[in-house]
């Protein structure tokens, strides 16, 4: 097993800058009494001084879920008939070793090391609330932690407590039914808590139909607008595989090991980076703006009356802000259908190009004789096509982000768009066959020859007859026979020139038919991509509004309490304070 570049994981050493700043604009959201920015904050604050990255696995019961987790970590870490439901952690520690979290009297906890190779036998002591494991295991060596969640995800609320500290959940279902409504419904619950989830769909050695299942739950997925990855593998057969590769590469729990480094591993430092700077941004904004307020109350009592009417307007303008009939919503709404629409065209010109000069290049000669060459380019021209469509549609999404920002009055926000630039395009046109062989192309020796018989015995028959009623010599001579052998290369030539001609015509035929796969599939991804992006901008600026609007009120707040102030002393030390937390602020902002 590789292990994954240690830059690309978290570091806390790197993250120590950023982390110090975070705790200094901690107590200041707490001084402020901002506890909706001191709940954002302090999770932002978690995601990024914890260096390890949280994979939580969740399913309904009898799914594989305890199997899966013993797959990924390379030992036997959850029991998988252990009656007992609490959450089991794995992470990386040099020797393997087990610990059972206990509760006591008096609301206290205990910890009790217990054997690793048989800790299900003493789950059964009372007050058993979680199971820690570590294993010199080369996943969790890599930063991995891996948490077996106890029953179902609705069953009980410990679940989502491990769903919300997760940088990544893994929801696992059987691989021989497709995905029920109530399923849906939950995943698109868990996406709101935890923004990275991969499908998995296990025991496919089971269940022979898997692929239809996959194809369907991704429809699914699809209507839903959940742009969720499902790996179909067969956890189990991992196991059993051993030193066998080609039967572990079978069960599939090797290519969804690679994606979760690829997707989650490698980008968990960089993603928690970005979004506490974010933060930072949005947070010193909104207490910044309360503290104003009441220092030019301070700084001029009489102003009272004209600072409160102009935070009231402010107040007015969040609250419209948050209506569907606000102008950003507005805006959002009619630059999504107008970008689907232009990103749709594009696709179609691309492809409309690449159709005429398949087309030209065909009718240039016999398109059998370098059929594989011309579909291969072709294949090469489709993805360059694609993936710069792709890349037209994230620019012109971060420009309509930065559209509907603008109807924000005064702000200066970001919002963490989802990239659609393709690393590689053939992910999303690996559903679209390759282009078809030529039916026309199979032609047999005896075909030509049997023309050639046909075109000669014609001119041998017209010929010698005619000669033979005018010159009364036999039909048989020079002159029958020359004229069946020009006759039999004439029919040959025919032939050829007519099979070509049907050669060309399938050709444009395969191609057109192609491009319409790849027009429907790519064009498919597109919408459901610029559907999530949609639906980032606009959970993104309602926050911003309620956020705005929370900020507004204690505003108002603040000035009439400095208003309120009568005493000379007292007010002067409060400006002071204030100055100094709004210097604060502008350096925290700064160094961010």
């Amino acid at each position: 097993m590789t292990t994954v570049d240690p830059a690309a994981a978290k570091h806390p050493d790197a993250m120590a800058p950023l982390l110090r700043q975070l705790d200094e604009l901690l107590g200041l959201t707490r001084a402020a009494g901002r506890a909706d920015l001191t709940a954002r904050l302090g999770m932002s604050r978690s995601r990024v001084a914890d260096p390890r990255v949280r994979l939580v696995v969740v399913g309904e019961p009898k799914n594989g879920m305890s199997t899966l987790v013993n797959g990924l970590v390379g030992t036997v870490v959850s029991a998988t008939d252990s009656p007992v439901s609490v959450p089991v952690i794995a992470e990386y520690g040099p020797q393997a070793t087990a610990t059972l979290v206990r509760t006591v009297a008096g609301g206290r906890t205990e910890r009790q090391p217990v054997d690793p190779l048989n800790p299900a036998a003493a789950m059964s002591l009372d007050g058993v609330v979680r199971a820690e494991f570590t294993d010199p295991s080369p996943l969790l060596a890599e930063g991995f932690v891996v948490m077996d969640a106890p029953g179902a995800p609705a069953d009980t609320p410990t679940i989502w407590s491990l769903i919300a500290a997760a940088d990544a959940v893994l929801y696992v279902a059987d691989a021989g039914k497709e995905y029920t409504p109530e399923q849906i419904v939950l995943l698109a619950r868990i996406q709101q808590v935890c923004p990275t989830v991969i499908c998995v769909l296990n025991k496919i050695d089971r269940n022979p139909a898997w692929a239809q299942v996959q194809q369907r739950n991704r429809e699914l997925l699809d209507q839903a607008g959940l742009g969720f990855a499902v790996a179909p593998i067969s956890a189990e057969k991992h196991l059993r595989a051993g030193a066998d590769q080609r039967r572990d590469l079978e069960s599939g729990v090797p290519q969804l090991i690679e994606h979760l480094r690829e997707y989650v591993l490698q980008r968990a430092d960089a993603l928690a980076r970005e979004a506490a700077i974010r933060d930072i941004h949005t947070i010193t904004d909104h207490l910044a703006l309360a503290l104003r307020s009441e220092a030019e109350t301070l700084r001029d009592p009489q102003r009272f009356t004209e600072i409160t009417e102009q935070l009231r307007g402010a107040r007015a303008e969040a609250d419209n802000l948050r209506q569907r009939s606000a102008n950003w919503q507005i805006t959002l709404a009619d630059g999504c259908s107008d970008l689907m629409a232009d990103i749709e065209h594009d696709l179609r010109h691309r492809l409309r190009s690449l159709v005429r000069d398949a087309e030209a290049e065909i009718v240039k000669g016999d398109p059998a004789r370098h059929w594989k060459d011309f579909g291969a380019d072709l294949d090469a021209r489709i993805c360059e096509a694609v993936e710069e469509n792709f890349v037209i549609a994230h620019y012109r999404s971060a420009e309509l982000a930065e559209e509907v920002a603008e109807k924000f009055p005064g702000s200066d926000y970001e919002s963490a768009l989802p990239d659609l630039r393709l690393e590689n395009p053939a992910d999303v046109l690996e559903p679209v066959a390759s282009l078809e062989p030529l039916a026309s192309a199979k032609i047999g020796v005896i075909q030509p020859i049997l023309n050639i018989m046909r075109g000669s015995y014609g001119g041998l028959l017209m010929v010698g007859v005619v000669l033979a009623s005018v010159l009364n010599i036999p039909p048989v001579n020079w002159y029958s026979g020359a004229a069946a052998i020009l006759l039999g290369v004439n029919a040959l030539w025919e032939d050829r020139k007519l099979r070509r001609e049907r050669r060309q015509a399938e050709a444009r035929t395969a191609v057109a038919r192609l491009m319409d796969d790849v027009i429907f599939q790519v064009s498919k991804e597109s919408r459901h991509r610029l559907r999530g992006v949609q639906r980032t901008l606009r959970d993104h600026f309602t926050e911003i509004a309620n956020q705005t609007l929370r900020s507004v009120d204690e505003s108002l707040r603040a000035a009439e309490e400095a208003a309120a102030e009568q005493s000379g002393p007292a007010r002067d030390r409060r400006l002071t304070e204030i100055e100094s937390s709004l210097i604060r602020l502008r350096e925290i902002r700064e160094r961010a």
